[in-house]
This record gives structure tokens, sequence and C-alpha cells, in this order.
């Protein structure tokens, strides 16, 4: 009898087959070209909208922005060498920069290869400021997400902002100048306030003056390093270098660059690196125009 109930045993391993599982649910056979460009062979370039805030109204207790102006003209021109519609507007309050933005959200951009939208001005957390109040970045973006603005699905969408993005240098400086007032030469100063990395969606890239947590500096005649950076690089390259590319080279030359001249004694000697979070699914490139 126990001879019998010993050969009837079995264990576990005996009733299970050994077989390959996969942990995917689904493979897809599909091959992407590394090497494959947004499609730039639209009629139009596209259309770019520039906000401008030099001057603010007095109960924001921001400073003027002196050099803003120059930004605002060196990325007109290179803007308008790469054949985008430019559009420029200078301290616009709030309800008109909404306005605007929901304008060119409306837009038809179907012959277009893409859009660009640029913020000089003071920032804070995730908000820039307007000439009487602050708009968030995400407000801005989400306009131009697929299910708001259909005619730039799978197109370009490029955000450039120039502000600061923090508090910190590697020693603590006042964000408000004097010299911001009182403009005798070209002095090196800051954009008050905070600005932080936000996801956007397929398609966007977020450019910024200056990495999360920085001060970004600004020159009270020749504008900010990061937008005259930007430029000289457009002007060089624009046309010919991959943008993520020309980026990294923006972010090389700002990162050079170091505070000489101005009225914050603390401020001298230091540096400052731009930043960019691409959400860019090919390879972006500003192909002149026939």
């Amino acid at each position: 009898m126990s001879g019998s109930s010993a050969g009837s045993v079995s264990t576990a391993t005996d009733s299970v087959e050994n077989s390959t599982e996969t942990d995917a649910f689904f493979k897809s056979s599909l091959v992407l070209d590394p090497a494959e460009e947004y499609k730039t062979t639209n009629k139009r370039r596209g259309l770019a909208l520039i906000f401008n805030q030099e001057r603010f109204f007095w109960r924001l207790g921001l400073n003027n922005r002196n050099g803003t102006n120059a930004d605002r003209y060196n990325l007109e021109r290179r803007l308008m060498d790469l054949n985008f519609e430019v559009r420029s507007y200078d301290d616009y309050k709030q309800v008109d920069v909404l306005e605007k933005i929901h304008e060119a959200a409306e837009d038809d951009h179907s012959e277009a290869d893409c859009f660009l939208l640029a913020f000089l001005s003071h920032g804070e957390n995730d908000h820039v400021y307007t000439y009487d109040g602050k708009i968030s970045i995400q407000d801005i973006t989400s306009m131009f997400k697929g299910d708001r603005c259909q005619t730039l699905v799978g197109k370009p969408k490029i955000f450039v902002v120039q502000a600061c993005r923090g508090d910190k240098h590697d020693v603590p400086v006042t964000p408000c100048d004097v010299v911001d007032n009182e403009l005798k030469t070209n002095e090196t100063v800051v954009d008050s306030c905070a600005i932080q990395t936000l996801p956007a969606g397929a398609d966007f890239i977020m450019c910024y003056s200056v990495a999360e947590g920085y001060y970004s500096h600004r020159e009270t005649i020749n504008g900010s390093w990061y937008i005259q950076d930007l430029c000289e690089s457009l002007r060089k390259y624009g046309s010919s270098l991959e943008f993520t590319e020309l980026l990294t080279l923006v972010n090389r030359m700002v990162s050079m660059r170091r505070v000489g001249n101005s009225n914050d004694r603390s401020a001298i000697g230091k540096k400052q690196v731009p930043c960019f979070a691409s959400m860019l699914t090919k390879k972006l490139y500003f192909r002149p125009k026939k």
C-alpha cells in the first residue's frame, strides 16, 4: 500500500511544461528612420510671434528691461531671414497678449512648416509677465496642442523664453538692479524671478535662456546674452544646422560668457547656461525656401 502511494505522488514541476513567454503585448514591425526630417516644403515657413516687455505697470514692482528692444530687433531680423512671418508686440497688457495668442492658435497653418512664439520678459514660477499681469506658460502652449490647433498637428511648435528661472548665482544677488533705471553704460543685469520647465506635448520644443533655478543675464544696451547668441547662431547656421544642434551651440556660447560690468559687485564673474526641452519627433531644419 505504501509502495503504491509512493508511486502515485507527483510534483508541481511534473505537470508544468517549460515555455518561453514575452513581456511585450505588442511588438511593432515599423522601422523608423533616425534621419527623418520635418517637412519644410510648404508654401510658408510659418508665423512667429514676439512679445517684448520693456515696461511694466508700477503696481507689479518690476523694473524696466533696458536692452530688450535690441533683442526684439535682432530676433525679427533673424526670423525674417529664415522666411518667418514675424509679428511683434511691445508692452502689451495681459488681455491683449492672450487675444493675440488665441488669434494665432485659430489661424490656418495648413501651408506653414512650423510655428514660433518668443516671450521676452520677467518671469515667476511657471508664468511670464505682461505689462499688467502674468500668464502661465502652460496656458500659452496648450492653445497649440492638437485638440485645439489641428493645422499644426505633426509640425514643430517652438517656444523661446527669455526670463529668469530662479534666484541663484554662485552667491545671492539682487535681481532688480538700479542700472535699469539709470542707463549710462552697457552693464549686465538680470531678469527677475523664476520660470519652471513644463512639459508641452509632441512636436513642441521649449527654449529657455537659462537652466531652472538660475538668473538670466541681460545687457542694458546690447540685450540678453541668450538672445544675442541665439541670433548670431541663426545668422550663421540657421538655414544649415539642425535646430537642436544649433541650440546646443548656443548653450556653449552663452556658457563661455561671464558678468563683467555690473552695479552688483557680487555678480562679477558669474555665468549662465541656457537649456531646451525637446519633444520633437524628427530632425528640424530651416531649409532655404525656393
